[in-house]
């Protein structure tokens, strides 16, 4: 994929950890060393709302035909599945985030309502990618708790670590510009925490529904030539872009997991999060913990990092060491353990 989301990433990272079990690989791309059936590759969030629905049609349809002839378990790193045919599946399910902000009427928002609660109660067993989303698997769709194996995520240690470079005067936010990653608020932080000597970059899609208002907001407070948009930043570059900034900013209302969060730390870049979802489980005591919904807060965190070398020194070393506990071999091993149990 051209621009790989957070599910792509998560897929292609348990690959190479599956190998024992033998896996048939369902996959547009070849895979060396793994028997791979080819399907098409237009089913991709790359191909917007008409790539999602070719995609539940295909599962429907031609992927329970071939469940059915192949036996065995399924096993989908998002939470689909075929319905009603009989297929023993584990899926991962990964967030809510749908349920909580959503438009009621939004394709997205049906999904989440409708469709995943039936994948998840007909599975055999569910990974969620956090303890927060396992209890929003509860709590939205009255599955059992006992049905449900948190495993966090990971991050690529080759590409995400210390580089050395020297920190640049620039705040960061890595995210889309949708409502709930609360970057009008960052702004509103922004601007409170006043210091003109910094910058707010922002590295994420524009999107036309939000991006213009973002940015007529930047104006009326009178920042807009501070605040950078850098669009879509490519996977290469984004080491170099987390090592440089004084602080990756992420007081998203809601994440399923917040695999910026890691990657910052990993490259030793202090932290500025949210309070709740899973955003402590990822951070722990190596950030700085904020209430999202008040850019006070948020403000307050900025001007610190800012102004305080020593507490910027702590939080680089406290994010090396927690990032050190992450690793997709823990995280494929441990959904090992859950396909084997249930194989």
């Amino acid at each position: 994929m051209a621009k790989p989301t957070g599910l792509a990433i998560y897929a292609r990272s348990l690959v190479p950890h599956l190998g024992h079990l033998d896996p048939l690989l369902l996959s547009p791309q070849s895979h060396p060393g793994y028997r791979v059936h080819p399907v098409a590759g237009n089913m991709s969030a790359e191909q917007g709302s008409a790539g999602h629905r070719r995609r539940l049609l295909w599962t429907q349809r031609s992927l329970s035909r071939l469940c059915r002839q192949q036996g065995g378990l399924l096993f989908s790193p998002v939470p689909e599945a075929p319905l009603f045919a009989g297929v023993r599946h584990v899926v991962t399910v990964h967030d809510f985030i749908a349920r909580r902000f959503g438009a009621p009427t939004s394709p997205l928002t049906l999904y989440t309502r409708y469709y995943v609660p039936l994948v998840l109660k007909q599975a055999q067993h569910v990974i969620t990618n956090s303890e927060a989303t396992a209890r929003d698997a509860v709590a939205y769709c009255g599955i059992a708790a006992r049905k449900l194996t948190p495993i966090p995520l990971a991050y690529d240690s080759q590409h995400f670590q210390d580089l050395g470079l020297p920190t640049q005067p620039y705040f960061l936010h890595v995210g889309r510009h949708d409502p709930h990653k609360n970057v009008a608020r960052i702004l509103s932080a922004f601007a409170q925490a006043a210091l003109p000597d910094c910058e707010l970059w922002l590295a994420g899609t524009p999107d036309p529904r939000y991006t213009p208002l973002l940015k007529a907001q930047a104006e009326a407070y009178g920042i807009s030539d501070r605040v950078k948009y850098l669009d879509y930043v490519p996977y290469a570059a984004l080491p170099t872009l987390i090592n440089q900034a004084l602080a990756l900013v992420f007081p998203s209302l809601w994440e399923g997991f917040g695999l910026p969060v890691l990657e910052a730390m990993a490259c030793g870049t202090p932290v500025i999060t949210s309070n709740l979802s899973s955003l402590p489980e990822v951070a722990g005591d190596a950030a700085l913990l904020v209430d999202p919904y008040s850019a006070a807060s948020i403000g307050d965190s900025m001007r610190t990092i800012a102004m305080d070398s020593l507490t910027r020194a702590q939080l680089k070393q406290a994010g090396l060491k927690r990032a050190a506990q992450f690793s997709w071999s823990q995280t494929g091993k441990q959904t090992c353990r859950v396909l084997e149990q249930v194989m």
